[in-house]
């Protein structure tokens, strides 16, 4: 992002029995919101033991006991620098996964998916901050230039060496699919994700990642419930393999079971016309411990975190180059 006065840089952690949330990582994150009170160690280690299992089951031939595949998480924190001010600290801008997989049998060890878990001070600030006072005015449909500079800036990071240099892929993210979207199964299936959903119009979401150069298919993998939302660049099916594949399944819908139990741990399947819904009553809880209601009162919170230390400091500074850059 050599243009722009600003940089990129990438941090890691493991995401494992002793991950304790950095001091800037969005609490509201699926993996931060595990790792904190009384339980965390506990609700870690059953969420890790979730996700292996998930990923054995997709990965099942040649695996008879359904243990050959360990799951090990990386948590990605993306931080963006000005470089106007060599005092300023570099403020959170991203935080995604990173799947790797350990054949137990061979004893060899594969990249699996990038991705995965999507998090975004500036989407809170947009979702948040940006969007309910556009709708106190009055104004129905979406603010003008919503999501365009955090799509602008998404794809300036796929495309800088510090992405390049260490990701062979595009990232996928998988999301819950909206409640307020009717989905129709199709006759298309696929071995790992399984049977493909469509819906007839784009929802916000899809619009506001379409501005990161995403683009979404549904699929409800096998022994699944409801169909997740992928997100992609390219061909989701050609250009990723079974294993990264089942590697975003397995730890994705480990997440979505523990916080939307009502459409992820329902205890009927999905329908041919399919509307999810968390009012429903038939599902089953995980033995995981999280606060919900927590999750959703922070979301404003880290909005305005970001509109005071990003949008109001380097704002105007980020809209300029938003507007004069070519992707």
């Amino acid at each position: 992002m050599t243009d722009s006065g600003f940089t990129f840089t990438i941090g890691s952690i493991p995401f494992d029995e002793e991950y304790r949330p950095a001091d800037n990582t969005r609490i509201t994150t699926n993996f931060a919101n595990l790792a904190r009170g009384e339980r965390r160690r506990e609700n870690l280690r059953n969420t890790l033991v979730m996700i292996d299992r998930r990923f054995n089951a997709l990965m099942h031939w040649d695996n008879p006991t359904g243990d050959r595949y360990a799951v090990a998480l990386t948590i990605l924190s993306v931080a963006l620098a000005s470089r106007e001010g060599a005092g300023d600290a570099a403020f959170p801008l991203i935080e995604m996964l990173h799947t790797a997989v350990t054949d137990r049998t061979s004893g060899v060890r594969s990249d699996g998916m990038v991705g995965n878990n999507f998090s975004s001070y500036i989407r809170d600030y947009d979702f948040s901050v940006v969007l309910p006072d556009h709708l106190k005015t009055g104004q129905g449909g979406e603010p003008e230039g919503f999501g365009e500079l955090h799509g602008r800036l998404f794809q300036r990071f796929l495309q800088s060496d510090v992405y390049r240099d260490r990701f062979r892929k595009a990232p996928v993210i998988c999301l819950s699919v909206s409640s307020k979207e009717v989905y129709h199964r199709t006759a298309n299936v696929h071995p790992i994700l399984g049977v493909e959903y469509r819906h007839d119009q784009s929802s916000l979401t899809d619009r506001y990642f379409a501005k990161m150069g995403m683009t979404v298919r549904y699929f409800m993998p096998p022994h699944s419930v409801a169909p997740l939302a992928f997100y992609h660049v390219g061909d989701l099916v050609s250009d990723y393999s079974n294993l990264e594949l089942a590697s975003t399944i397995s730890t994705m819908e480990t997440f979505q079971k523990i916080y939307r139990p009502e459409i992820y741990n329902a205890n009927s399947v999905a329908a041919e016309r399919y509307q999810p819904s968390l009012t429903y009553q038939d599902y089953s809880l995980t033995r995981i411990v999280y606060d919900r209601q927590e999750r959703s009162r922070l979301a404003l919170e880290q909005g305005r975190f970001a509109e005071e230390h990003l949008m109001r400091p380097h704002g105007a500074a980020l809209r300029r180059w938003s507007a004069d850059c070519a992707l």
